[in-house]
């Protein structure tokens, strides 16, 4: 992984030692709150509903071992002992005292940490997929390009200030996953006759208007990337709306013009830079690739114990098949250490826990750890004879329930129990739902479901791309949950459908239930829960959660009949 030079540590300390000031200048009413509000914004520091929020950025999803402790440390030290992983890879602390985070900034700035660019209208941290590097479908490593373009957007004089937050994603595999298409910016990493390029997507996002995003440029030099961003970032700067933060993001901008118009307008600002002092060369890209060399694999992995022990113990072999994922080094497998224990809400991990992890990764990662958008944490390269040591040692730990993709793995952002933004929780609907399956036999043969929770329209939880999707929403000052069905990630990305009017949260583990039930009534053999909704449509899941209760035209003639 990256490793900082001379110029990030002093860019790092420089700003650590702004932030302390600022703070002293606010503190003693030297900055009021409408002044200090964007400069604690770019120093990842939110105020939310009970405390304030601290975000600490980990790009594109890479930690090592150092660096965790660090995090532990922080969590006893400055807050209550846990903190809490993001769908944008990063870490979160919800109890942190304003004036301490200073103290915490300079901590992280040792271990080439930060917090910039995790909050406030900037460029946001740059992800890319968790399997970056050893994915057996990778066609390029995206990591060396993810960090060109995090150092690239790191203090951008133009882009400190944007209509509204911009977030990149970079995909380098057969497989989109990370989620490409519903980012402001989505690159897809090609090979075009021995070339190496991306395809450029423009004007995804979630939130209050879910749009997926739509190819500008179908193949684009990888030495352009640079240029190619700041031209359509410029375009967005130049007419991305400032009167209406609903209507700021470039998602809206790229709709009301029309994608060909939107090209036109980037291909006209793109012709200034081309070429110009931006442009990526060979000796830059290798210069920065050699920061994510491959480790020192063991070529000669004995597999024998590893497939002996899958045989006797059921639990190991569950673990195996849920938690660990191909690798393109033979002998080795990505471990991922699942954060949706059931019962604690999903993302949150202790100090201990911290702890814990950093010396598996010491002991049989080399040193080195990713954080998933799913909100779960990966060991990459693990050896299949020391599977079964890391299944014990996660299990001790409470980081090994073998739900990767099941219904209970649920991606969640914090809601109203935290956030202030939020019109419901999410956590007590997650815990709720993890309790009515807590039967890991019917979880294997239900199969793979996302289950996406959002406490709001900002979509945090990512709710429009789960295979059932949980939106909380205000009604009439209680909180209520809307349903979507059919979204997924990857490369056939698509928004789920409404099922219909919400449910109140005592509902909900019913709801997911019969949802459950339609699908397993309807499934062919071997049969997934998307391909099923796909064959049988909406009409039966919604006939069924509505069973016995009149909704939509029904629901309108009865209330025109009193």
């Amino acid at each position: 992984m990256y490793k900082y030079d001379a110029i990030d540590h002093q860019l790092v300390n420089e700003r650590v030692a702004q932030f302390r000031d600022q703070v002293r200048r606010w503190k003693v009413g030297e900055l009021t709150d409408d002044e200090f509000r964007p400069l604690r914004l770019q120093n990842g520091l939110y105020i939310q509903r009970h405390a304030p929020m601290f975000r600490i950025a980990v790009p594109y999803a890479m930690l090592n071992s150092a660096q965790l402790r660090k995090l532990a440390f922080i969590a006893r030290t400055y807050d209550k002992g846990y903190g809490h992983f993001t769908t944008r890879h990063n870490m979160q602390f919800n109890w942190p005292k304003i004036e301490d985070v200073p103290e915490m900034l300079a901590h992280l700035a040792e271990v080439e940490m930060h917090a910039i660019q995790t909050s406030g209208n900037c460029i946001r941290n740059v992800t890319t997929d968790q399997f970056a590097g050893i994915a057996a479908d990778e066609i390029i490593d995206p990591r060396p390009l993810a960090e060109i373009i995090r150092q690239w957007s790191t203090f951008h004089p133009e882009f400190a200030f944007l209509p509204r937050k911009f977030k990149i994603a970079i995909s380098g595999t057969q497989e989109d996953r990370a989620v490409t298409w519903f980012h402001d910016i989505g690159l897809q990493l090609e090979l075009q006759n021995g070339e190496i390029g991306f395809r450029v997507i423009v004007g995804g996002g979630l939130g209050r208007t879910p749009i997926r995003g739509q190819i500008v440029r179908e193949f684009l030099p990888w030495q352009h990337i640079l240029t190619y961003c700041e031209a359509i970032l410029r375009v967005y700067n130049r007419f991305g709306r400032r009167d209406n933060a609903y209507k700021a993001r470039i998602k809206i901008l790229v709709q009301a013009l029309g994608v060909e118009a939107f090209a036109k307008q980037v291909e006209a600002e793109w012709a200034y830079l081309k070429d110009g002092p931006a442009t990526l060369t060979q000796g830059e890209f290798d210069r920065v690739a050699a920061h994510f060399g491959a480790p020192a694999y063991d070529t000669n992995v004995d597999e024998s114990a590893f497939n002996e022990k899958q045989q006797p113990e059921k639990a190991f072999a569950r673990w195996v098949d849920r938690n660990t994922h191909p690798h393109k080094v033979a002998g080795y497998a990505a471990v991922t250490l699942s954060l949706k224990q059931h019962g604690v809400a999903p993302g949150d991990i202790t100090d201990v826990q911290m702890e814990a992890v950093a010396d598996l990764a010491d002991r049989y990662s080399f040193g080195e750890l990713r954080i998933s958008h799913e909100q779960n944490i990966i060991l990459a390269d693990v050896k299949k004879s020391d599977l079964y040591a890391v299944w014990q040692a996660a299990k001790a730990s409470g980081l090994a329930t073998p739900n990767i993709g099941l219904l209970t793995g649920i991606i969640c952002c914090p809601g109203g129990d935290f956030c202030d933004l939020a019109n419901a929780k999410s956590i007590p609907i997650a815990t709720a739902i993890q309790a009515r399956f807590d039967d890991l036999d019917y979880l294997f043969d239900i199969g793979e479901i996302d289950l996406n929770i959002s406490g709001c329209m900002n979509a945090c939880g990512h709710h429009h791309v789960g295979h059932i999707g949980v939106l909380g929403v205000d009604k009439n000052d209680a909180e209520f949950y809307q349903v979507t069905l059919g979204g997924r990630q990857g490369n056939d990305a698509k928004l789920g459908k409404v099922v219909g009017p919400s449910f109140s949260a005592n509902e909900m583990p019913d709801v997911v239930d019969k949802i459950i039930k339609v699908y397993i009534e309807n499934r062919h053999v071997d049969e997934r829960f998307l391909d099923t909704f796909d064959r049988i449509g909406l009409d039966p899941f919604k006939n069924r959660v509505y069973e016995g209760r009149a909704h939509g035209k029904a629901k309108l003639a009865e209330k025109e009949a009193a």
